[in-house]
């Protein structure tokens, strides 16, 4: 498997939500030079998709961002990557999250009791604060963001120091009418920012956002944490993360009001990313 760590530079993330054909599309990704695939968390009904996926392919690195521990049991991710492992060696990744009662402890715990069994090498941590991104260098083999700035992209590279993989997951909404890419962008952000079981919100606090661009997620805030627009503005997103100090970035396409999903963003980009 090429790349960076074994994630490469460049991921796509697919839909398997609807039942579609995101098989097919993992092949196609992988065809056309995409290192990674992966699943967003809130997709995982069962962890068979994973397995699915591994098998559908040939070399990509296939990756959970992230299995939420509060839906699935460290035994069971263990013995996914097992199996899997056993059938395809190197290819899967483990991705964490989704703790909310003492979520810096309760991790740690999780993170020990799998040792030996999934290797530090191939985990990786859900991660915004500073004790998460610390964890995640200590117990994992590094670190993923999501919706948040290159700047704080260089703050948590520094932060996790050079040897830790850093992914950042990038919200992307390809349309050439950037206010109409804008809205499609502020759906998920409400989701996420507004949700009462993640830190999205305080991070934006963190990164300097005030009230009044939480509020109904002002122009600004949309531009920094996700890249929606035409080709050559989603692509100066990716790169700005890169150039920060990310080692490898998601591609997670927002695909409503006609616009283009997950395999059609990976042909778009493609040419120019890889």
């Amino acid at each position: 498997m090429s790349g960076e760590r074994g994630l490469g530079r460049f991921g796509l993330a697919l839909d398997v939500d609807g039942g579609g054909d995101y098989l097919r599309q993992a092949v196609e990704a992988e065809e056309l030079g995409y290192s990674a695939v992966w699943v967003l968390g809130g997709q995982l009904e069962s962890l068979d998709p994973l397995a699915g996926l591994v098998r559908a392919t040939r070399e990509v690195a296939v990756a959970p961002g992230i299995i939420p521990l509060d839906r699935f049991g460290a035994e069971e991710v263990a013995e996914l990557f097992g199996r899997v492992e056993a059938e395809a060696p190197g290819r899967l990744f483990a991705g964490f999250g989704g703790l909310q009662a003492r979520p810096v402890s309760a991790t740690r715990e999780v993170l020990e009791g799998l040792d030996g069994r999934i290797p530090v090498s191939r985990r990786l941590l859900a991660a915004l604060g500073p004790r998460k991104l610390d964890l995640a260098r200590e117990g994992a083999a590094g670190a993923i963001t999501m919706l948040v700035t290159p700047e704080y992209t260089a703050r948590a590279r520094a932060r996790l120091g050079p040897e830790a993989v850093l992914v950042v997951c990038q919200l992307v909404a390809l349309d050439e009418d950037r206010s109409r890419a804008r809205e499609a962008l502020r759906g998920p952000l409400g989701f996420l920012v507004g949700s009462e079981v993640t830190g999205y919100a305080a991070n934006m606090r963190r990164m300097g956002f005030g009230e009044d661009d939480l509020d109904g997620f002002s122009d600004r805030l949309v531009d920094a944490v996700s890249s929606g627009g035409d080709a050559e503005v989603v692509l100066a997103g990716v790169r700005a993360h890169l150039e920060a100090g990310a080692d490898h970035v998601v591609l997670c396409a927002q695909s409503g009001g006609g616009r283009p999903g997950p395999i059609e963003v990976g042909r778009a980009l493609a040419g120019d990313l890889i």
